[in-house]
């Protein structure tokens, strides 16, 4: 889809682009580091990927980092995996997450919004007020530079807090929401060995509590590494015996003191969806993910000091840590816990109201839901502080968009983002700037060279290739957890395409320089030679207004034959008849082509998805060959482990 085929939905003004940061950023980067003063966007993004070391040293300096020892030159060794940056420098994550308390020491640095939809607020001083206590009660603990610390938390002010004393005293963070069961947790936790767990007794969802005593019991039992555990009582019990009282830890008034680490020293650790296999244990950096960070928030999404980001999201998905990084820019952060449609489907949009967000972000599935449920966010709120509107987890079908802009308000920046959980960013996104197309990503991320390649490593362009960035960005992985000869890191991303990271998305890079997401090129259909991205047909498919969701998957045969199924889950009330089933096929063959029809439409109790919400395609297809449950796919993965089980059977019965 080129720029003459479609008028673009929405384009910025003059004062909007002249007083983006990423606009005053070119203006002063063009005076001190060489970047181009003229050409927009394009050029600054050119000039980001060409002069590497050039843009990253810009970066630090606009954003005023601290170095408490200066770095030696901006880039070491540049070769992927393995990229060295900032050797020499020491700094401290939490140090910049909260300097804004010296300037605006009583403003709201946090909004914590239950399902009531109150926003509570946290001003920066008591923020910062309680991680000095807290770091302190942790090296009291004998926490020292590199031990682990786990919370099994939702998304509320504790969680921000013990995050960021976790990392003033340069202790390795990470976390998983509630809704993990048991094992899911020890799967990640047990990895990494913590030495301090935080933990709730259970958490308000739906408008029900949920006692979660007896899976801290478990996760306590089954972690020996464990020298405290601390109780916050979020639904009043009392602490269990050998437990650590929160409020205890944090009453004290103590200035935060910031262990100076190496640029390179372990911020936390994330993890994949583990559908398949055990979950992967993704270190990032402390100086890696603050220069992305402050990047991505400060020039990509254009936050400051005067506004108020509100992201949809759990403890247990990388846009949590992602959200807390809005304190870098010294942003009003908004923690909602609390299911996304209690108690009606328009519950975000009403947090949004409440909270005077500025950039709301979402998933794509929320916004279709949203339209599906004939929800009128304009209409019904005052949205008027919303400048952005962003959306991910799966790419934003072109109706999306087009909801976004008839219902919420025609000159709104839409902006879809498609990054990872592997780099916690963005590769393609929002640009305050540029303007943006139905179905596309703006353009891809500064100092990211994101390129599409066909199988050969060739770029492309208006075709669908690999995802691939071709130089290493700060916030990529310095190791997996327990890889101590990094081959399971480079079988991960550079195993096709050596010294490159190929990331597993279909892409098409367009000529006006946005991108279009397929899906996932691990679960690609290729029928008759022609690779086709998943993500084309949901949109398609879930247009239909009995079509809660589907699935599909392309199954190469033993016989060399290929059968390629379409599962659809319908709304209450729907049924798939001929007439339905006629539609269905008629629509993928207009909309998309004859090629994408799928050799059969069975309707199915519920899609699969990964706990942070993501179709799973993979283990679906392995089950449909015949590998067994177990073997197919991580149990404690899956959101619903019954819905598996349909398709076990039904691959026993087509073997049959």
């Amino acid at each position: 889809m080129t720029s003459a085929q479609t008028e673009p939905l929405w384009q910025p003004d003059e004062e909007r682009i002249a007083t983006a940061a990423v606009t005053r950023f070119q203006s002063w980067a063009a005076e001190h580091h060489g970047a181009p003063a003229e050409g927009g966007y394009p050029a600054l993004h050119r000039w980001s990927v060409e002069e590497l070391e050039a843009f990253w040293r810009a970066v630090a300096e606009w954003f005023d980092l601290r170095f408490s020892t200066p770095y030696e030159r901006v880039l070491g060794d540049r070769s992927m995996p393995g990229a060295d940056w900032f050797p020499g420098a020491t700094l401290n994550y939490a140090e910049h997450a909260l300097r804004a308390a010296d300037e605006r020491p009583h403003d709201a640095a946090l909004l914590h919004v239950d399902e009531t939809h109150e926003p509570t607020p946290v001003t920066w001083a008591e923020l910062r007020r309680q991680v000095g206590s807290l770091a302190a009660e942790l090296r009291a603990l004998g926490v020292r530079p590199g031990d682990r610390v786990s919370g099994y938390l939702p998304n509320v002010p504790q969680s921000v807090v013990a995050l960021l004393a976790t990392a003033a005293v340069g202790g390795v963070w990470t976390s998983c929401a509630p809704d993990f069961g048991a094992r899911s947790v020890l799967d990640r936790f047990q990895q990494v060995e913590p030495v301090v767990l935080f933990t709730v007794d259970g958490y308000r969802y739906g408008g029900k509590e949920h006692d979660r005593r007896d899976t801290v019991a478990e996760l306590r039992a089954e972690l020996p590494t464990l020298r405290a555990v601390v109780h916050i009582p979020l639904l009043g019990t009392p602490a269990p015996e050998g437990t650590l009282v929160w409020d205890d830890l944090v009453a004290a008034d103590t200035e935060p003191v910031y262990e100076q680490v190496p640029f390179s020293h372990p911020l936390w650790v994330l993890y994949s969806s583990g559908t398949t296999g055990l979950p992967k244990a993704i270190v990032q950096s402390q100086g890696g993910i603050l220069v992305e960070h402050v990047k991505q928030l400060g020039l990509h999404c254009d936050l400051g000091p005067e506004d108020v980001f509100f992201w949809y999201t759990s403890t247990g998905w990388m846009m949590w840590n992602f959200l807390v990084s809005g304190l870098l820019t010294g942003t009003t952060i908004v923690l909602y816990d609390g299911s996304p449609g209690y108690p009606d489907t328009a519950a975000q949009w009403r947090v949004a109201e409440r909270t005077g967000a500025t950039l709301y972000g979402t998933s794509a599935a929320y916004v279709m839901a949203c339209a599906k449920a004939d929800v009128h966010p304009g209409r019904d709120f005052d949205l008027s502080a919303v400048k952005c509107v962003a959306t991910t987890g799966s790419p934003l079908p072109p109706d999306g968009f087009r909801w976004l802009h008839d219902e919420v308000r025609d000159n709104l920046w839409i902006a879809s983002v498609s990054g990872g959980t592997d780099v916690c960013s963005c590769f393609a996104g929002a640009v305050p700037t540029l303007p943006v197309h139905v179905g596309e990503l703006q353009a891809a991320g500064l100092g990211t060279d994101l390129q599409a390649w066909d199988p050969s490593g060739k770029p492309v362009i208006d075709e669908v290739g690999e995802l691939v960035v071709t130089n290493p960005m700060p916030s990529m992985p310095i190791h997996f957890w327990n890889d101590p000869d990094g081959s399971r890191y480079r079988d991960s991303y550079f195993e096709m395409f050596p010294g490159v990271w190929r990331h597993g998305d279909w892409i098409t890079i367009t000529d006006h320089g946005s991108v279009v997401i397929h899906g996932r090129s691990d679960s690609t259909l290729n029928r008759q030679g022609v690779r086709m991205g998943s993500a084309d047909i949901y949109e398609a498919v879930e247009r239909l207004p009995e079509i809660r969701e589907s699935l599909v998957i392309g199954l190469e045969e033993p016989d060399g034959g290929y059968w390629m199924p379409l599962f659809v889950h319908l709304v209450e009330g729907a049924v798939l008849d001929e007439e339905l089933i006629t539609r269905i096929k008629r629509t993928i063959r207009s909309e998309l082509s004859p090629r994408h029809v799928p050799d059969e439409i069975i309707e199915v109790p519920g899609v699969p998805h990964t706990l942070t919400g993501k179709r799973i395609e993979v283990p679906v297809k392995r089950l449909l060959q015949g590998t067994p449950l177990a073997k197919a796919v991580n149990a404690g993965s899956v959101d619903d482990l019954g819905l598996l089980h349909f398709y076990e059977t039904l691959a026993v019965n087509r073997r049959a």
